[in-house]
């Protein structure tokens, strides 16, 4: 099992929460880290965010997200690069581990989900000098092929890894097991990914799913075999923080924040 001195919160996990409220959570809680999602940053101010997470001593997992990088046009294209300027420099501010990356669906109109997949790497390859400059590693997250029209047309981690390999330094992955559990090659994949897992996250795949994107489960309520795949991610040489990140809008969001931090922590030790 994990350390559960190794958690951090995601903050999707508390939607009811502001990310004040999360970050005094998880120092009440004994919670080391916290991955902030910038929307939650905006609403407190960087600079602000910035002093509370430091004062309460958490390390910042990750920040989420950039990407975003698909478009049929020039303006959007331009707008994703500037935007993900943006989130680099808030990341490098609150002193994030790495810049989570969801890469974009295919843009509106299209079909051409191969073209889609190389604006990706052209997106990440233009940006990438910048995030070196600003020591922020780029994590690309490859998300469920269900969400592969209007999120993220990455939806392996051999896909990922194969970005990786083309673009070098600088750019590496996020594992979550709610996208990546059903994958064939997932043990395989992870071993190829050794020194560029920049991130790990955790939840559960509900056998009775009621929502694709906003009912997944708290760990130990679902059918993903977590312990195994954090056995081959340990195994593949990471140590870091392991975020819990939970879209749950009918079940987990509608829960006092409390009780959601003690549920984590318990199933914490048993799940993970």
């Amino acid at each position: 099992m994990a350390d559960p001195t190794r958690i951090s919160l995601n903050t999707a996990t508390l939607q009811q929460w502001s990310l004040r409220e999360c970050v005094e959570g998880c120092a009440r809680y004994g919670i080391s880290a916290i991955g902030p999602w910038r929307n939650k940053v905006h609403e407190l101010g960087l600079d602000t965010a910035t002093q509370i997470i430091n004062d309460h001593g958490l390390q910042v997992s990750a920040l989420c997200r950039g990407g975003m990088f698909t478009s049929l046009d020039d303006a959007g294209q331009r707008q994703a690069f500037d935007e993900n300027r943006a989130a680099i420099d808030e990341a490098a501010a609150l002193g994030a581990a790495c810049l989570v990356l969801v890469v974009g669906g295919i843009p509106e109109g299209s079909k051409n989900i191969a073209a889609a997949r190389a604006q990706v790497v052209d997106g990440i390859g233009e940006l990438l000098d910048y995030a070196r400059s600003a020591r922020v590693p780029l994590a690309i997250e490859p998300l469920h092929p269900m969400y592969a029209a209007d999120r993220a047309c990455i939806n392996t981690l051999s896909q990922a890894n194969d970005v990786c390999d083309q673009l070098g330094e600088g750019v590496g992955v996020a594992i979550d097991v709610y996208h990546v559990w059903w994958d064939p090659e997932l043990e395989k994949e992870i071993a190829r990914a050794r020194n560029r897992i920049l991130g790990f996250h955790v939840s559960d795949w509900l056998l009775a799913t009621q929502d694709l994107l906003l009912d997944r489960g708290m760990m130990g309520d679902g059918v993903i075999d977590i312990p195994q795949i954090q056995n081959w991610v340990e195994k593949a040489g990471y140590r870091g923080p392991i975020e819990v990140e939970i879209f749950s809008a009918q079940n987990w969001w509608k829960r006092d924040g409390n009780e959601v931090l003690e549920t984590i922590l318990s199933r914490f030790a048993n799940y993970v």
